[in-house]
């Protein structure tokens, strides 16, 4: 069984995301004085003491959407209701009761959820009397916090616990479980919302042709195969003269953010366009936080009898030179075509990056890269390489202990990076490459001096 659940409910502007980062422990959700920030259902997994359950947060109640999404934000807010276990009903204690408090109040009559009245911002004691009005709107035990103030957090999540259904027969997966996090990343309108619905198979995410619908980096999960995964659907990001509001800049943060967490990375592209700035910022944004990639080109199934794959295979390549490693995928978020087998490709980056090579097998390739093609001398003198290790992995970090790193040109720790990703199981992965000078109490033989270095056909794969 899956998780209950508890949903967070209000009418705008009440606190109601920043109750769900104050309880997350993160700041997870956008929070802005702007009405309407939030659209989608925003989820976070919480373990309190021995108890689990899943933290929803939801759109003001009521809200005029300044884009015309007020029906599909309205939409989220009542599937949210629908699945909650227990309903926290926000209101702003600095505020009063206001009629649409009430009118939130009356849209919940229809519900027999348990309800817990959480009237935020009551930042200190003396405003308590104040938050017992909201007694009069009868839906369920009022409990006063303050997100800011840090008050009465424990308390209530005492009551949230105490109303959850019986745990027995529910199964649910630690925080700490080891799910693959797919960062779903690209400028706006190419259909990744759409494709985390094909994932989810669910109306999980408001699909829109408003651009920048989505707001926050949302991680929504799903299962293939019996394996659990968590999708993070990102704000499209646009150019950085495009931003005008604190929403603008803080989904680029998000979205951000959501690629330095995840453990793999889908770069997604229209099919039926070009490839744009956004797209390049973000590729080198993916690149300098050296996470597995795939390159998505969505809304194929437009395209497939105008351009043949190899063009845009072609285009991404010329494009992209120094990401040419990363594998390309075609697919049709929409109907679910080719979304498999792009998943199990992107199991397979993620498992990569993990593997370890042998010290002495990587030592034998590095002889051998070094010996094919050695690099020019430097200060008349010749590089040395001492010997090679990895030290880490996602991404696997390979140290080259030399005698002098900057010798070592760009274009030639680029041959040797292709050397390695031709050689060992790194071809789609990105490998960090560091060289470190040679410690004087270090007596490792320099390797590059010996003769006859073994051909990559002599080698055996880790």
């Amino acid at each position: 069984m899956p998780a209950p659940q508890v949903v967070i409910v209000g009418r705008p502007n009440v606190g109601k995301s920043s109750l769900f980062n104050w309880l997350v422990g993160r700041r997870l959700a956008i929070v802005d004085d702007v009405a309407g920030v939030t659209r989608d259902r925003m989820t976070h997994l919480i373990h309190h003491e021995d108890t689990f359950f899943e933290l929803v947060d939801t759109g003001g109640m009521g809200i005029n959407d300044v884009d015309n999404l007020t029906k599909e934000i309205q939409e989220q807010i009542e599937l949210a209701i629908e699945s909650a276990d227990v309903i926290l009903l926000v209101v702003d204690t600095r505020s009063g009761l206001v009629p649409f408090d009430q009118e939130v109040s009356k849209r919940l009559h229809c519900t027999n959820k348990p309800i817990l009245c959480v009237a935020n911002k009551t930042d200190s004691e003396s405003l308590d009397p104040q938050a017992d009005e909201f007694y009069r709107l009868g839906r369920g035990k009022l409990i006063a916090v303050s997100t800011r103030a840090n008050r009465r957090r424990n308390e209530l999540f005492e009551l949230i616990v105490q109303r959850l259904p019986a745990s027995s027969g529910i199964e649910v997966e630690s925080p700490e479980d080891p799910l693959m996090k797919v960062a779903i990343v690209g400028r706006r309108n190419v259909g990744k919302s759409t494709f985390v619905n094909t994932l989810a198979n669910a109306e999980r995410m408001i699909v829109s042709e408003v651009a920048g619908t989505t707001r926050d980096s949302v991680d929504v999960r799903f299962e293939l195969d019996g394996k659990g995964f968590v999708a993070i659907d990102t704000p499209g990001l646009q150019r950085n003269k495009s931003i005008r509001t604190d929403v603008d800049f803080y989904s680029m943060h998000r979205a951000k953010r959501s690629i330095r967490h995840a453990d793999v990375t889908l770069m997604f592209f229209d099919g039926s366009g070009r490839i744009s700035k956004v797209d390049k910022h973000l590729c080198n944004y993916i690149a300098d936080q050296y996470k597995p990639c795939m390159f998505v080109v969505n809304k194929w199934d437009l395209m497939r009898n105008q351009m043949p794959t190899s063009k845009w295979v072609s285009y991404l390549q010329e494009t992209f030179q120094t990401m040419c490693h990363v594998p390309i995928a075609f697919v049709t978020g929409q109907t679910g075509k080719n979304v498999k087998a792009l998943l199990n490709h992107a199991q397979n980056l993620f498992r990569l990056s993990s593997e370890r090579v042998a010290t002495s097998e990587l030592n034998k390739l590095i002889r051998y890269a070094f010996d094919r093609n050695q690099p020019p001398m430097f200060q008349n003198r010749r590089p040395k390489i001492y010997y090679a290790t990895q030290i880490g992995i996602q991404p696997p970090t390979i140290v080259l202990v030399c005698n002098m790193p900057g010798a070592f040109s760009a274009q030639y720790q680029r041959y040797l990076l292709g050397v390695l990703r031709d050689q060992l199981e790194f071809g789609e992965v990105p490998i960090k490459l560091h060289l470190n000078t040679r410690k004087r109490e270090d007596s490792r033989d320099d390797f590059t001096r010996g003769k006859g270095a073994a051909g990559p056909d002599q080698m055996s794969k880790s």
